[in-house]
C-alpha cells in the first residue's frame, strides 16, 4: 500500500499502487494476459503449492485485478479480497466458501431479488439450506440457528427496502455462538464500512458505484481477517480438515504464514479455480477509474437523494416515500449508527394509483433512464415487482419491500434542479 491513510478520498487513489515496476507508468496497466512466465521449475512448484504467491493464470490472479483487490480492500478495512466476475459471484462465493451440501446459513429476508432466487432456489439445488429472517428483530438470526449453520448474510442497505440491516447487533449474536456475518455493501460503499461493526465478509456488485458509469460488470470479495475460524473448528470444516482438492491444504494452517487470509486464499485457490468466474483484466481497470472518485461521487448521490426524498414527501400523489433520512425510531436509529457520510442515494416510493400509476410514470420519464441497475452516474428507474423482483412470489416480494406500487430510484449525479424538474413532470400525469 503506498499510503497508510484511512480516509477514503486518498485510498481509492493511493492504495496497493505507486508505479509500474517496469515502465513507471503511473495509471495501473491492462494486464490483459492469459499467463505469467514462471523464472524457473522451482518458481512454478513454489506458486502451485503456495510456498509463495504470484501470478499463475489469469483465471485465478492478475495484477491489474490485484491493485483493485487492495485498493477495495483498504477502502473496507480488510486484509484481502478477491475479484470477481459479478456481483452475483461474489454472493454464490461468500456463501458457498464455507458452505457444503447439508449445511445452512441465515439470511435477512431484506435483498435484492437476483440474491434471493439464487439462495431460494439455485443454492438449494445445491443440497445447501438458506433460512430467511426479518432482520426487524436481531435475534431472529440466532432463533434460526443450529449446529448446521456455517454463516448470516445481509445487505447493508437493502436494495429495494432501505431499512438499514443492524450489522452490529446481528454480528454480535454471531460471535457469541463462532458464527460470521457476510455483508453486501453494494449500496453504502464510503458510507459505511461492516467490518467496523463486526462484520467478517464484506462484499460488492463492483457494477454498481465502484464502477458508477455503468460499463463493467464485476464483484469483489473482502475478508476482514477478524474472524478465528480455526477457534470453531466443528462449525467450519472446509476451513479446518484436509481439502483433497488441493493436495489436503488444511487451510487456517496453510495460510498462517501470509497472515489471517485463510477464507480468501481459499476462495481463490479453490472456488474461483474450479468455478472460474474472474473478473477481466479490464473490467479491473474500469473499476480502479471509478474507485478514484467514489468518495466524491457518493457524497453528491446522497446529497441529491435527500432533496428529492423531501422533496417527494410533499407531493399528494405519493403516500410513501422511502429513504433512511425519513425514517424514524428504531430504523432512523440504525442508519446513523452504521452510516457516517450520507444515508445513500436510493429512493424508494409508492404512487396513490398502484401499479397503473408506477408505469405510466416511469414511462413518462424523459431524463431518468429506466434500466435493471443501481449506481451509475446517471439517475435511473425501474419498478421491481415486474422486473428485478418479478420471479419472486407476492408474498416473497412483500418480504423484501417490494409492493405493486413501489418505484425505486437510484439518484445520479445530474443537477437537482434537473432531477426534480423530471420527476414532477412524470408525476403530473401519473
Amino acid at each position: 500500500m503506498a499510503t497508510n491513510s484511512k480516509h477514503p478520498e486518498t485510498v481509492v487513489l493511493h492504495a496497493g499502487y505507486r508505479s509500474d515496476p517496469a515502465t513507471n507508468a503511473v495509471a495501473v496497466p491492462i494486464y490483459q494476459t492469459t499467463s505469467f512466465q514462471f523464472r524457473d521449475t522451482q518458481h512454478a512448484a513454489n506458486l502451485f503449492g503456495l510456498a509463495e504467491m504470484g501470478n499463475i493464470y489469469s483465471r485465478i490472479m492478475n495484477p491489474t485485478n490485484d491493485v483493485l483487490e487492495q485498493r477495495v480492500a483498504a477502502l473496507e478495512g480488510g486484509v484481502a479480497a478477491l475479484a470477481l466476475g459479478s456481483g452475483q459471484a461474489a454472493s454464490l462465493f461468500a456463501v458457498q466458501n464455507i458452505c457444503h451440501a447439508g449445511d445452512n446459513f441465515v439470511a435477512s429476508t431484506d435483498l435484492y431479488g437476483g440474491t434471493w432466487n439464487l439462495f431460494a432456489n439455485t443454492m438449494k439445488t445445491m443440497g445447501i439450506e438458506c433460512r430467511f429472517v426479518d432482520p426487524a428483530d436481531p435475534e431472529n438470526f440466532r432463533r434460526a440457528t443450529d449446529a448446521k449453520t456455517r454463516c448470516y448474510y445481509a445487505e447493508t442497505l437493502p436494495n429495494p427496502k432501505l431499512t438499514v440491516f443492524p450489522i452490529a447487533q446481528v454480528a454480535k449474536i454471531g460471535r457469541e455462538q463462532g458464527i460470521p456475518l457476510i455483508m453486501d455493501n453494494t449500496a453504502a460503499p464510503v458510507l459505511c464500512r461492516p467490518f467496523d461493526h463486526g462484520a467478517a465478509i464484506v462484499l460488492h456488485s463492483t457494477t454498481k458505484y465502484i464502477g458508477g458509469h455503468g460499463t463493467s460488470i464485476g464483484g469483489i470479495l473482502v475478508d476482514g481477517g477478524n474472524f478465528d475460524w480455526e477457534a470453531h473448528k466443528n462449525r467450519f470444516p472446509m476451513l479446518n480438515t484436509p481439502d483433497p482438492s488441493y493436495h489436503g491444504a488444511v487451510w487456517t494452517q496453510a495460510t498462517k504464514p501470509m497472515g489471517p487470509v485463510a477464507y480468501i486464499i481459499k476462495a481463490r485457490v479453490t472456488l474461483l479455480r474450479d468455478v472460474g468466474a474472474p473478473m477481466s483484466p479490464f473490467n479491473a481497470f474500469m473499476f480502479i477509474q471509478g474507485l478514484e472518485t467514489l468518495p466524491l461521487r457518493m457524497r453528491v448521490h446522497c446529497e441529491n437523494a435527500n432533496a428529492v426524498a423531501k422533496h417527494l414527501s410533499a407531493n399528494p400523489k405519493i403516500t410513501k416515500v422511502i429513504h433512511p433520512s425519513l425514517m424514524t425510531g428504531e430504523a432512523r436509529k440504525r442508519a446513523d449508527q452504521h452510516f457516517s457520510r450520507g444515508y445513500g442515494a436510493l429512493v424508494g416510493f409508492e404512487l396513490k394509483g398502484g401499479a397503473d400509476a408506477g408505469r405510466k410514470f416511469i414511462e413518462d420519464l424523459k431524463m431518468f433512464y429506466h434500466v435493471a441497475n443501481i449506481g451509475d452516474a446517471r439517475s435511473l428507474a425501474i419498478h421491481p415487482a415486474s422486473t428485478t423482483h418479478s420471479q419472486l412470489t407476492a408474498e416473497e416480494q412483500a418480504q423484501t419491500g417490494v409492493t405493486p406500487g413501489y418505484v425505486r430510484l437510484s439518484i445520479g449525479l445530474e443537477h437537482i434542479e434537473d432531477i426534480l424538474a423530471d420527476l414532477d413532470q412524470a408525476l403530473a400525469t401519473a
